[in-house]
């Protein structure tokens, strides 16, 4: 029950958001979209998503989702958890097949919102060719990214995203060689209609963000870091905590990008006000992956991070 003794359905809840600023625990929707049960791991960061990225979008909703965890979480009929329309694609096709069940909506004289949830493996590599399309076309639908930073659903590989220095089953001894790909920056460049970037560890940040895109005509695309315990080699209970510490250090930022215009957002705006972060270290020290960094590469990685909040003061 809701303060007051009301228990508000999705239509009613709809009425309350509109009249107020931000979602809270007072005034989340209790109307649940996932049955109890799933497949996800022990302290998934993507369920927390899941479920509280449901409750902004509601039931007029169709899903297209590749290959993924998310494919794992949601099961398949007639045993899946999820009570949405999904339509499982391959992995290279995400955004194409958004972009057809989005014209079949129209087709029928529809309004329901077509939404492409993948991983950041099915993102910044193998499906990154379609949604540069549908980008380039301004298709009307809304693109999440996951990122739990490794193609976790076949046993931890390195992925486009995977951070520099870190230990996935690909790239066992001194970690991956590259740098990670800046996904929201590449998406930026093609100029979506709107443009954020979210964090498990923060969901009501990540359910206002999305009712904000479904008032958004075009293509909105939303970027999530999602800690993975097994993935990262954390214990299941520190999921928060590490996604927060991210942000908090000032690693992860928090921000959105409407007509061109950038601006921090959430708790990572807060920080603007902060003359030092936390250091990076306290984020790495969490997690077996990043055991083969070197001081002088974490040294690196600070100095990285404070020119960039430097310029963030400047800027903002």
């Amino acid at each position: 029950m809701n303060p007051g003794g009301l228990d508000y359905n999705y239509e009613d809840w709809t009425t309350i958001m509109n009249m107020t600023a931000k979602t809270s625990v007072l005034n989340l929707t209790q109307e649940e979209f996932i049955y109890p049960g799933n497949r996800a791991c022990s302290g998934c960061g993507l369920s927390i998503l899941y479920r509280i990225g449901l409750k902004a979008l509601g039931r007029d909703c169709i899903f297209v989702v590749p290959p993924s965890c998310l494919t794992v979480m949601q099961g398949l009929f007639p045993i899946a958890a999820t009570q949405m329309p999904v339509l499982n694609c391959t992995f290279a096709s995400t955004a194409a097949i958004a972009t057809g069940v989005r014209a079949a909506m129209k087709r029928l004289g529809r309004d329901t919102q077509v939404v492409a949830w993948a991983g950041d493996g099915g993102t910044s590599d193998i499906g990154i060719q379609a949604l540069s399309g549908a980008l380039e076309r301004v298709e009307d639908i809304i693109y999440i990214c996951y990122d739990n930073e490794a193609y976790m659903n076949t046993g931890v590989q390195r992925s486009g995203t995977t951070p520099q220095g870190t230990l996935t089953t690909t790239t066992p001894l001194s970690g991956k060689a590259e740098a990670s790909k800046n996904i929201p920056a590449i998406i930026a460049a093609h100029n979506p209609a709107y443009l954020a970037t979210c964090s498990a560890s923060y969901p009501l940040d990540f359910h206002d963000k999305l009712l904000k895109a479904k008032e958004i005509k075009g293509l909105k695309y939303l970027h999530i870091q999602t800690p993975c315990p097994p993935g990262w080699g954390c214990e299941e209970r520190m999921t928060v905590e590490i996604g927060r510490t991210a942000v908090e250090t000032g690693l992860f930022d928090l921000y959105e990008i409407e007509d061109g215009q950038m601006k921090l957002s959430g708790p990572s705006q807060k920080l603007l006000g902060k003359t030092s972060l936390r250091p990076v270290r306290e984020y790495l020290e969490m997690q077996v992956r990043f055991k083969a960094l070197s001081d002088e590469q974490i040294n690196v990685m600070q100095a990285e991070i404070d020119q960039k909040w430097a310029g963030y003061r400047d800027t903002f």
